[in-house]
């Protein structure tokens, strides 16, 4: 993985979890708000039950002849027993309980009854508070005062009570719903964001490895035309008699730099998408002399027999694809201080074979010899030159394949379709 590559996926990280936060913030929000909702909303609808008790409750209250509460009304007039109510006066120096059912649905505490009716007085109007039962029940109390027979200040408070532990085992159970939820959304979010940013940053990757692949061809197809530029000159600077030759070779050398150049750049936008290979028909067998006629073999013998065959293809692509195939084969097709015999063949079924003889290719090396930077030697070969060769046969609907050669070394097959009359 390059250093670009490596930014970009660290982007594509960074944009994940800044999507997951986001969503993991409003999701938060919202259950946070539906929790707060529902506890306000059942808290809101017991608090009503009971105040419509209270409030139903107040009138039965009365005095008798000395002017004493009398509650014989409430206990005849209401069912006091669910939920409870409590009739608390407030005229003593402290809130004392007068009336209170026999039997209760809940049994809160006096004090927290004392207290709420105090409360309830003070402020003149119904108050709503949570207490706990004498068993640790969570009960709800609702407090309302109640004022003499003459109308003048209140004289006490009637407390109604009310067991709301199913309530709040409700609420916990949908507190509980929702924090699962949210973890699934946000889990949910989490990998969305993820395919969403891979695929945001997917032009990216593929354009820095297209640069990538560029550079690497670029190197690879260049590296052997420099070298032999500098020796030509080298050659020129020293020897007069060959000058001209030499000149001569180094020209026909820098159009070919040209022409690979040219193909470097033909190729970068095919592989882009941007434009498709040139195909046109041309002769196979011509092409293949040429490039044995303009390749240095360097005390290699090479031998070409061919057979007249017409393909439709790219020549500049065609042309580096064979290039490469005898390159491979002068440079790895033979043993260490020998030189090496090559041999290509063009039958008229449009296909060209390379046989060497050199140690040939490991079975274990076979699929993977045509991928990018894998060489099947241990010489320091990049590996590039087969996968252009193979990359070049498939964009023109052929196959490049690598068996056994007859010599003992390797046999590489290109395939093409020939053009039918």
């Amino acid at each position: 993985m390059t250093a670009a590559e490596a930014r970009a996926r660290r982007l594509r990280r960074r944009l994940t979890a800044l999507f997951t936060l986001t969503s993991a913030a409003g999701l938060i929000a919202l259950a946070a708000f539906a929790i707060r909702t529902d506890d306000d909303s059942w808290r809101n609808r017991l608090d009503d039950a009971l105040n419509l008790q209270t409030s139903r409750a107040i009138p039965l209250l009365g005095t008798d002849e000395k002017g004493k509460l009398d509650v014989r009304a409430l206990e005849e007039g209401i069912e006091t027993e669910c939920p409870l109510l409590t009739v608390v006066a407030t005229t003593a120096t402290k809130p004392t309980i007068v009336y209170r059912p026999r039997r209760a649905c809940v049994g809160p505490r006096n004090e927290d009854i004392e207290e709420a009716a105090a409360a309830a007085v003070k402020e003149g109007e119904a108050i709503a508070t949570d207490a706990l039962s004498e068993e640790g029940q969570e009960i709800r109390l609702v407090a309302e005062p109640y004022t003499a027979a003459d109308g003048a200040a209140p004289e006490g408070a009637l407390v109604a009570a009310a067991d709301m532990s199913a309530d709040q085992a409700a609420h916990r159970r949908l507190t509980l719903l929702l924090i699962g939820g949210c973890a699934g959304l946000v889990a949910l979010s989490a990998a969305a964001g993820h395919l969403l940013s891979g695929r945001a940053i997917r032009p990216a990757l593929t354009a820095l490895r297209q640069q990538e692949e560029f550079l690497a061809d670029a190197a690879h197809d260049l590296r052997t035309p420099a070298a032999s530029l500098r020796l030509l000159a080298e050659t020129a600077l020293r020897d007069d008699a060959s000058r001209d030759a030499a000149l001569e070779r180094t020209v026909r050398l820098a159009d070919r730099m040209g022409d690979l150049i040219d193909g470097l750049l033909t190729r970068a936008r095919m592989a882009a998408g941007v434009s498709a290979p040139d195909r046109q028909p041309m002769r196979l067998d011509q092409l293949v002399e040429a490039v044995v006629d303009d390749t240095e073999t360097g005390g290699h013998r090479v031998a070409v027999r061919t057979e007249p065959v017409v393909v439709v293809a790219d020549p500049d692509l065609l042309r580096r694809a064979v290039a490469n195939l005898l390159g491979n084969a002068l440079v790895h097709g033979h043993a260490p201080g020998r030189p090496a015999e090559v041999e290509l063949t063009v039958t008229a079924d449009g296909t060209l074979t390379v046989d060497d003889a050199g140690p040939g290719v490991p079975r274990e090396l076979a699929d993977s010899l045509f991928q990018r930077f894998r060489s099947g030697s241990a010489s320091g070969s990049s590996g590039l030159g087969l996968s252009i060769a193979s990359w070049v046969a498939h964009a023109h609907g052929g196959t490049l394949d690598v068996t056994t050669s007859p010599h003992g070394g390797a046999r590489f097959t290109l395939h093409l379709e020939p053009r039918t009359k």
